[in-house]
Formats: C-alpha cells, structure tokens, sequence
C-alpha cells in the first residue's frame, strides 16, 4: 500500500510539473514585455530638417527639427533599446513639397522603403496623383499598407488590406485603419475617381469582432486620418468599447499626453518629420500593466543622419535639385501657417492674387502643411521654388467669377461652420478660408448661419445685392462655376496661368516682402492666437 502511495503522489507530482511548465511558455509570460510603438504622420514630403514653430506663453519661437534620415538613426535607437517596437505612419507622407509634387510620390518608394516601418496608412492627400499613381508608389514602399475604408470602385473590394496584426510574446496586437471618408469632397474630386470611401461606422463593429473574437486579438488600436475633433469625438462612441487606443493622424497636432476619452486614449503625433509619438507598454498575458507616452522631437543635433536613408534621399532627389534650389525672392518676415484664423503665408498668397488680378476679393483655402520660412542672422529668408511647392503643393491654374454679396455672406457662414461646428462630425478641415480684399469679422460659437458679424469689401460694408469679382484655384472635377466651393458664381473663367505663375511673377516685381497678421479676420469670442480647437479637454497646441 505504501509503495502505491508514493508511486500516486510522484505521478501527481509529476503531473502538476507538467502543467506547470506547459502554462508557463504557452499561456503566461515569465515576465512581463516591455512594448514600444513609435508613430510618425503628416510627413507632406519633408526630407530634410527645417524650421519649426512652437507657441509657449503667448510668443512664437522656432526650431530646427525634423529630416527622415535623422528620424530612422531615431528609429535605429529605439529599436536597440527594444527589439519589441513597431513602427507606423499614418498617411499623408507622398504630398507637400517639391520632390514629392515632381516625382508625383514615386521618389518616396526607395525612401520609405529604407525606413523599415512596420505599416503605413494612407491620409487625405495621398490620392493627389490619382489612384494607379498611388497604388504604384505604395507597392513600391514593400512594407505593409493598410485600410479599412478604402475600396476599389463598385464592389466593395479592399484597396489593401483592412488590418495589421503583430504577435509580442503573448500579447496580439491588432491595428485597423481608417481615412477620412470625405476625401473626395476635401480634395479635387478627380484625385480619387476610382475609389470608394466608407464611413467608419460602416464597418467598425464587424471589423473589431473579427479582429477580437476570430483573431484572438488582445489589445487593438484604431489608426484614423480624420482630424483631432472627430478622432476624439470618435474615441466618445460606445462603438469603440473595445478599442484601447486611437492614433490619430491629419491635422497636425502636437499631443504630449494622450487624451482620455470615453472608450479610448488618444494621440496625434505632429507634422514634417519633425515628431515621433513613442508608447510604451508593458503587458502581460494579453493584459496592459503600465503605459508611458511622450512626443519625441527629432532634433539633428541629437540625431545624426542615418548613412543609408541619406544616400537613398540624396539619389531621389537629384534630379529635382536644380529647381528646387532656385531663389525666387526673400521675405524680412517669418512666413508660417499654423494659427487658425489668420497667417502670413496666407496672406503673402492671397495679397499676391489680388496684385496680379483684377478682382474684389482674392481666396485661398486654409491649410496647416508647409513648414514655416524664418529669415536668418542676415534678416531675410530665401524663398525658393521648393519653398514654393512647400506653400502650394497643388499648382491649378487661377479661377475668376462673379458672386452677390449674399452668396458671399451664406458661403462664409458655412465655411465657419465647416471650421467651429459644435457638433465635430460636422467640422470640415480646421482653418478659416484665406482672403484679401476683405475684413471679416465673427463669433465663432455662435449658431450656425449667425457667425458673421461684418464684411467689408474693398474698404465698404457688404452689399448683399451686389456682384463682387473673386479669384481662386481651380479644383480639377469641379463644376466651373463652384469657387473655392462657393457654387452658382457667374461669368466664371479659368485663367492660362498657375497659382505657381502668379506667386513668381509677384516675387519678381516686388523682390523681398514683409507679410504679417494684420486682422482682416477676427473671431471676436477667441481671441487673437487660435491654433487648435478641443473643447472639454486641456489640450493646446505648442
């Protein structure tokens, strides 16, 4: 009996060993992993470091930050210090600036492709080429693409795949992605023919399932190209109960602490190279123990040019060089494009317009890309034909028409809604239109259709009544009488000459400019210095 004992208690034994050992390498970690994910967005083509604009305390200073071959010997770093990190970028990297304009995205295959992301997403801007362009620089990256919104024209056929997965230890990681689904209202409509956009909704809760319950995925992240607001209203949405982080992507913010939501965290990593978002995680057995996040500045003091990525770079752009180099004049002030209401880049364009044609009032959309041109120790700044496509990286050719002063009224109110909605799914891009020749003034969270408080046009008061000359770019696929979405304009023509044209002709003639701020639109309830919008949060721009 006593020699069955031990011979039960040693099988026994034996037993919970076993189990022990196999629940230990398969069902738990033996320790912790440390998970690091660095985000990048909102590259718009910068290769190369530049200046940045930071506001702190009510001024404005600048810094050299950014280059993609600094930010991969960032990159290298990272990943020595954890082999577990996955890198991403969330869209609109092939649009913004000379190379990127010139080899209509193509030079960025190489480039990106020396980078080692993990995934890559597409934003609002990279179907500026047009769909094969698009699809063709994307392949050329050799590096996972994805999106779960995006689709082959009539037949809900995926243009990439709608997810990514990643394994680290016992921890599945899941990544789905989404772009806005009004691209092709907020780009020229012939940008994206041949696509379809879905929204979010559409697909979100099958999506999330698959990934969760078919997958087995244990922590998933939302990746969206949609803008702060609605990426962080989105993190609002029960819809997202089971999604633990939004990286969001578009409109170039500056997020230093993720932004709690109702059902996600939020991030946005800023613009040009000149950011990384980096989380850490540290996970066990599928389960979050700890989260750290900061927005890394990629600073070339620090980081030194990695020598691969600055070779593939210096070979794209070679033949581009001469011409992007070209000085086309100087400016005695910095250019920038940051503040919501009002910038002197814009205004440097707008005042260009109105110089070159005869009109009442000159339009441009409102924007956040292009890097600011500051001038040096010398006191003036060069701006060259790469400064150029920097500032308008989509050369159409100028478009006049005619439209009353109550068109003009009703298309201003709803461009302010499109910019301050209360509601953020109602918001349209994030900038107040750009103009010369008027004064504007407005409350900006008023009701809509009574945000405008006065407009004065070529120094009178507005005559609803009356037919005002206005110039704008072309938007490609538009009908001819829609002007800066302004419809139903009369006596519309589209000129022989570029945006590009107007901009060297003026800098010819007029050499070195001194463009500033100088009020001709004010938001009476803001105040003077607006550069994001988030109520309910503690977020600002700096």
């Amino acid at each position: 009996m006593e020699f069955k004992k031990y011979i039960t208690l040693a099988s026994f034994a034996a037993f919970i060993l076993f189990t022990i050992t196999c629940t230990s390498t398969a069902d738990i970690d033996l320790e912790p992993q440390k998970i690091t994910i660095l985000q990048t967005a909102d590259i718009h083509g910068q290769v190369y470091p530049h200046s940045e604009l930071f506001f702190n305390e009510g001024e404005i200073s600048y810094k050299t930050l950014g280059g993609l071959a600094n930010m991969k010997t960032l990159f290298n770093e990272e990943r020595s210090l954890n082999p577990n990190t996955i890198i991403l970028d969330g869209g609109d990297l092939i649009q913004g600036s000379a190379i990127a304009a010139l080899s209509e995205g193509s030079a960025f295959s190489s480039i990106v492709k020396a980078m080692n992301y993990d995934f890559l997403i597409p934003g609002n801007w990279e179907v500026v080429y047009g769909k094969e362009q698009m699809m063709n620089v994307m392949k050329g990256y050799e590096t996972p693409v994805i999106t779960a919104n995006m689709y082959h024209e009539n037949g809900k056929r995926p243009i990439f795949p709608q997810y990514f997965i990643k394994e680290v230890g016992n921890t599945k990681l899941g990544f789905l992605s989404y772009n806005d689904p009004e691209v092709p209202i907020r780009q020229n409509p012939t940008f994206s023919e041949g696509l379809d956009f879905d929204p979010i909704l559409e697909n979100l809760e099958q999506l999330v399932n698959e990934l969760k319950d078919e997958k087995g995925v244990d922590i998933l992240f939302l990746v969206t190209h949609i803008g702060i607001s609605k990426q962080f209203d989105l993190a609002n949405n029960p819809a997202l109960g089971r999604i633990d982080y939004v990286f969001g992507n578009d409109t170039h913010e500056r997020i230093r602490k993720p932004l709690q939501a109702n059902h996600a965290r939020v991030t946005e990593p800023g613009a040009f190279a000149s950011f990384v978002g980096k989380m850490v995680l540290e996970v066990q057995n599928g389960t979050i123990l700890k989260e750290d996040y900061e927005l890394l500045e990629v600073d070339p003091l620090k980081y030194k040019k990695d020598s691969l990525v600055a070779a593939v770079i210096e070979e794209a752009i070679a033949p581009y060089e001469e011409e992007i180099e070209q000085v086309l004049g100087y400016t005695k002030t910095p250019l920038y494009r940051y503040f919501v209401v009002e910038n002197p880049m814009d205004n440097f364009i707008t005042d260009a317009s109105m110089w070159k044609n005869d009109v009442d009032i000159a339009l441009s959309n409102g924007f956040r890309f292009s890097p600011p041109i500051v001038p040096n120790e010398t006191g003036v700044a060069p701006i060259t034909r790469g400064d150029l496509w920097k500032m308008l990286p989509v050369n159409e050719k100028v478009k006049i028409g005619k439209a009353s002063g109550q068109q003009i009224k009703d298309w201003l109110e709803k461009e302010l809604h499109n910019v301050f909605a209360e509601n953020p799914q109602e918001r349209f891009g994030g900038w107040v239109v750009r103009f010369s020749g008027m004064q504007l003034t407005f409350n900006a969270l008023a009701d809509k259709g009574e945000r405008v408080k006065d407009i004065i046009i070529q120094g009178e008061p507005i005559d609803l009544s009356k037919l005002y000359t206005m110039s704008a770019c072309r938007r490609e696929g538009e009908p001819l009488s829609t002007l800066c979405r302004m419809k139903g304009t009369v006596e519309t023509v589209v000129m022989d000459y570029t945006i590009h044209d107007l901009i060297e002709e003026y800098l010819a003639v007029h050499d070195t400019i001194m463009p500033v701020r100088d009020g001709r639109a004010v938001a009476l309830d803001l105040g003077d210095n607006v550069l994001s919008q988030l109520p309910g949060t503690d977020y600002h721009f700096h």
